[in-house]
């Protein structure tokens, strides 16, 4: 039990709880301990952090909402269970941690949730992920923890001077206008869709606030570009989300033409596209049935990640990857623009664990924010991660977000996961002392 208390009191450190800063001294304590140790912390760690998921899909889709929880809380707690067991020492441990993370990131199944860096998000110290993404931060992480396990205590000052160290101002010229419609994601499935918000709080947002060039519907806001958005928005830019039936699409919208579309590339198993469903068919079916949905069909998935002009677009799912930003900025985009629904989330708190997911890509990426959620959180976020307007969640509305058109890389867009590199050379010099170790061959 006590390895099981360790990992939920880790899954408090992380967001959205504020406790991030004791995050080594949790982790302190699971540098050592096999299989059993990282089976039982996966089970306390990811049946906290993912709460959300039976909380969400419990309202929306009553009990059997529930069911998808439990395989998906063992099979990471299984994940962890392998990776303590193949991590020996506290070197290795650190090392693997990282690696590990970074896999998750990667395939068809892919779920870049729970990181480490995350605890720094609340953080001054987050502007560390410049250098190396969010991996450098769950680097030093487990490196603070692994200085406190070998009772370096000075590592704690370093750690201190992360939160505590001021940031500078970052100006935003450039005004954006985000429109947040809060409609039914059930309702948006089965294709109703209320047009009719989005025209009437940009008509009011604009007569407002005329000064804004560009306006931001969120994702699959509409099936098409309304006719009378012409008159509303002039010579303005529109930068919406489409609900077609095959790909999900944004699209830059300018003077009655479509500038360019993008086709979100990085799609939800389970969500958009469903796995092995050749096999897995009708247990599909039954929940499709089961949950009100039809028979719903794979999402198209886009064939490359490219912006829409200056505007660097992500949908969605797509902010839990630093690849995705990472690449649509050293392909040019000068902003990040996030269209998303997090509705799904309903009243639980993943809507705001992914939101602090985001908040790391732009400072990664060096570039400011714009996030127009159906239901929230939509925001404005600077270069330094800092949440600059926001408007409250699960309410329509509409937010004049300042931003500003960037440009340069940082080191992370330019050098990319280094620090995973660093993580792998950590990982494989532990195995490396362990086997040096005297008396090792006679385990």
């Amino acid at each position: 039990m006590r390895s099981f208390f360790l990992g939920f009191l880790l899954a408090l450190t992380l967001p959205p709880f504020p406790l991030g800063f004791f995050a080594p001294l949790v982790l302190a304590f699971l540098l050592q301990g096999g299989f059993r140790t990282g089976f039982l912390m996966g089970l306390g760690f990811w049946g906290l952090h993912l709460i959300w998921l039976p909380q969400s899909f419990a309202q929306l889709f009553g009990p059997l909402g529930v069911v998808p929880f439990v395989p998906l809380v063992l099979l990471k707690a299984l994940s962890f269970g392998f990776l303590f067991a193949l991590t020996p020492t506290p070197l290795t441990r650190v090392g693997g941690w990282v690696v590990w993370e970074w896999l998750t990131e990667q395939g068809d199944l892919a779920f870049p949730w729970g990181f480490l860096g995350y605890s720094l998000v609340e953080a001054p110290g987050r502007v560390l992920a410049a250098w190396g993404g969010v991996y450098l931060l769950s680097l030093w992480v487990l490196l603070v923890a692994w200085g406190l396990r070998e009772r370096r205590y000075g590592i704690l000052l370093l750690w201190g001077v992360l939160w505590l160290f001021p940031l500078p101002p970052e100006a935003g010229p450039e005004r954006a206008l985000l429109v947040q419609g809060n409609v039914n994601p059930l309702a948006k499935v089965q294709g109703e869709l209320d047009q009719e918000v989005y025209l009437r709080f940009t008509k009011e947002a604009l007569a407002q606030y005329p000064e804004a060039r560009l306006v931001v519907w969120p994702e699959t806001a509409v099936w098409r570009i309304p006719e009378e958005v012409n008159r509303l928005l002039q010579d303005r830019l529109l930068l919406t989300g489409l609900n077609l039936y095959g790909p999900n699409r944004a699209v830059l919208y300018q003077g009655g033409q479509v500038l360019g579309h993008y086709d979100k590339v990085r799609l939800v198993p389970f969500g958009e596209r469903f796995p092995f469903r050749e096999i897995l068919g009708e247990v599909y079916g039954f929940f499709f049935q089961a949950f009100g949905l039809g028979e719903l069909a794979d999402r198209t998935p886009g064939d490359r990640l490219a912006p829409l002009g200056p505007y660097g677009t992500m949908i969605c799912y797509e902010s839990a990857f630093p690849s995705v930003a990472r690449t649509l900025v050293g392909e040019g985009a000068g902003v990040l623009v996030l269209l998303t629904n997090d509705a799904w989330y309903g009243p639980s708190f993943g809507g705001k664990q992914h939101f602090a997911l985001g908040r790391l890509r732009a400072v990664e990426t060096g570039r400011w924010l714009l996030r127009a959620g159906n239901d929230g959180i939509t925001a404005s976020i600077d270069p330094y991660g800092r949440v600059v307007a926001q408007i409250p969640p699960h309410q329509e509305g509409y937010l004049l977000a300042p931003y500003s058109l960037k440009e340069g890389r940082t080191l992370y867009v330019r050098y990319g996961d280094w620090a995973v590199g660093v993580a792998l050379t950590l990982f494989l010099w532990g195995l490396i002392l362990r086997m040096r170790a005297p008396g090792w061959r006679n385990r």
